[in-house]
């Protein structure tokens, strides 16, 4: 049997093979990025920076707290005032869905129970975020990202 050498053809072809792997997996994965990315979060980042300060300060006067939690079904939401007391808003707004991706996100329909918000849900395991808006009866905004981690 004949031995076949390795020659410069043959070290040429694993070379181009090897960066063709890896520029293809670059490609896919940065395709798979843009693709899944949603988007601007606000539509002018200076106008936004200039408002900042203001809602902050809007925000942190309210002194509210807010947990949330996944029980049998249901998302349940506990926005406490400073003393520890449930707050009742006038307004609340809110999208669940994944870190990572958008196509699981939903909106929640929230009702008052005198002491918590609860609304159905039926998360997967693992780490979503809650995008929370909810609006004081005065008219203060409250604006926050509520993390959940669903146990399997």
């Amino acid at each position: 049997m004949a031995k076949r050498q390795f020659t410069g053809k043959h070290a040429l072809a694993v070379f181009v093979a090897a960066f063709g792997v890896i520029i293809a997996v670059n490609l896919v994965l940065a395709y798979s990025a843009v693709k899944t990315f949603p988007g601007l979060e606000v539509k002018n980042s200076y106008v936004a920076s200039q408002e900042f300060n203001e809602r902050l300060q809007e925000q942190q006067a309210l002194g509210w707290d807010i947990r949330a939690e996944l029980v049998g079904g249901l998302l349940v939401l506990r926005i406490t005032d400073q003393t520890g007391s449930p707050v009742e808003v006038a307004e609340l707004q809110a999208v669940v869905g994944r870190a990572t991706h958008v196509k699981d996100d939903f909106s929640p329909d929230f009702t008052f129970d005198g002491i918590t918000y609860a609304a159905p849900a039926a998360l997967g395991k693992g780490n979503w975020n809650i995008r929370l808006v909810a609006k004081a009866k005065d008219g203060a905004e409250f604006a926050q990202r509520v993390p959940l981690y669903v146990k399997g």
